[in-house]
């Protein structure tokens, strides 16, 4: 039960739902087709979610003790201490070294790692306790989530040799996600020239995609099974310009930081959480391969299009799929790019998406709020991320940010939905009067205002109400009062 008038609920619901009934009910029927097929298991061997969570808990204890000691010590409660670029201060690193009996070099990794994993959130310059360290001892959800936000951030975890290019390193961070599905599909060690044969093949096929031709490409040696050197014919000219075998050595050094791989004598294999991830990560794969729309292999814009004909549940699916296949700061950025195009659907639509993204996504967010198309946006996003109930997320907006994302919807709405939707947009929209609301869409400056007024007033069944619309559009259009 709900106390909400009628009007306000249905205003909530326009602002969510943008696409048409014919396409939610074509949605709806391959929801059903989708839940008629067996739902995947974990492979044989893995660890229930309990235990995986136990593993988790572990690998980060040192980074929820110094935080919770931040907490405590720092004033990182209220953000009251400045925290420069996230990191500690040197006077903090060292107090909190003798407090917790900790090196130097483990509270800097500890609080790198949790601001990884979401334990730490910065927030202007302040550093405070997230929203996951308040559920940490009681969810375990949370916690994997956590865990693999920092899984996901290994290249930060480990720094990669500072004497290669970064492009080198770039394209060895985008060529692990194979190594890891190689690793996870054989259940066991993988050798390391087998993992360097697939690492270089990887990266020539990244080449051919950007069509680059490397001439006069050294002959590269890596070391065998024994750690002694050979010839690298095995591994494609494309690559052999790159020291693949140090690379190689630095990205399996990040994961095992992460606790996601162990290593042995010239071997990897996955731990539990590692294999546990990917497989998580291969099965969102398939889900979005499996959709009418293939949506894994799109661009943002594209991809959001094909959501939009989604109800919300099949839709977060998809967003996660696609951004499980894709290095997340590259998805952020590709999504809030997809989001300063003229089609404002998609621009609701990226932010629903940088909702599954969550913590990694924030920097981007916060800096999208001085763009004034995505500010009401980036602002519900923002205070949403911090804790605020959806419902009253609403409440941090100001009028005229409140009614530019009204003009915004009713624009989603006039090129994708319904005329009867665009109707019932404006009927639902909280005002005293309907003049009062045309003053104030007026006064906001969206650019596809007279449109909008437009197609509100082709809309409407009352001619009395239409007529003023069309008033108001004609005003906006030639610049009067």
């Amino acid at each position: 039960m709900t106390s909400r008038k009628p009007d306000e609920q249905l205003a909530r619901d326009s602002r969510l739902r943008l696409v048409s009934p014919r396409s939610v009910a074509a949605a709806r029927k391959a929801v059903t087709d989708r839940r008629a097929r067996s739902a995947s298991r974990p492979p044989a061997g893995t660890p229930a979610t309990a235990e995986l969570a136990s593993r988790a808990r572990a690998s980060l204890a040192d980074a929820v003790r110094l935080t919770r000691w931040a907490e405590l010590h720092l004033g990182a409660g209220d953000g009251g201490r400045p925290a420069p670029a996230g990191a500690l201060p040197t006077a903090d690193v060292e107090r909190a070294a003798v407090e917790l009996g900790l090196t130097h070099g483990q509270i800097r990794v500890g609080w790198d790692r949790a601001r990884l994993a979401g334990l730490v959130e910065v927030h202007g310059g302040h550093a405070r306790p997230g929203w996951r360290l308040r559920a940490w001892d009681r969810d375990d959800t949370a916690v994997l989530r956590g865990w693999v936000a920092l899984f996901d951030a290994w290249s930060l975890v480990h720094p990669a040799p500072a004497d290669i290019a970064p492009a080198d390193v770039a394209e060895v961070v985008e060529a692990m996600p194979q190594l890891l599905s190689l690793l996870q599909l054989s259940a066991g060690p993988v050798t390391v020239p087998d993992l360097l044969d697939l690492l270089g093949q990887r990266v020539a096929e990244l080449r051919d995609e950007r069509c680059e031709v490397p001439y006069d490409a050294p002959a590269q040696e890596t070391p065998d099974s024994n750690g002694t050197s050979g010839s690298a014919d095995s591994v494609p000219a494309a690559a052999a310009a790159v020291p693949l075998a140090r690379l190689l050595r630095w990205a399996l050094g990040g994961l095992a930081a992460v606790d996601a791989v162990t290593l042995g004598p010239a071997r990897a294999a996955l731990t539990p959480l590692g294999s546990w991830a990917v497989w998580v990560k291969l099965e969102q794969i398939c889900v979005a391969a499996q959709s009418p729309a293939g949506n894994i292999e799109q661009s943002a814009a594209a991809m959001l299009h094909g959501c939009a004909r989604l109800t919300p549940g099949p839709a977060r699916a998809e967003y996660q799929a696609w951004l499980a296949a894709r290095p997340v700061g590259h998805a952020v950025t590709e999504l809030l790019q997809a989001a300063r195009g003229e089609d404002a659907l998609l621009r609701g639509l990226a932010f629903e998406a940088l909702r599954v993204v969550g913590a990694p996504a924030e920097p981007e967010v916060r800096a999208a709020v001085r763009e004034p198309a995505l500010r009401p946006y980036a602002l519900l996003w923002l205070a949403e991320h911090d804790g605020v109930d959806p419902d009253d997320a609403q409440d941090v907006l100001t009028a005229e940010e409140s009614t530019w994302l009204w003009v915004d919807t009713a624009a989603a709405i006039a090129d994708h939905g319904e005329a009867e939707l665009l109707a019932r947009h404006l009927d639902s929209a909280v005002r005293t009067t309907v003049p009062r609301l045309l003053d104030e869409v007026r006064a906001v400056g969206h650019p596809r205002t007279v449109q909008v007024l437009v197609a509100l007033a082709a809309a409407h069944p009352d001619p009395a109400l239409a007529k003023a619309v069309r008033r108001a559009a004609f005003q906006v259009h030639t610049g009067g009062v």
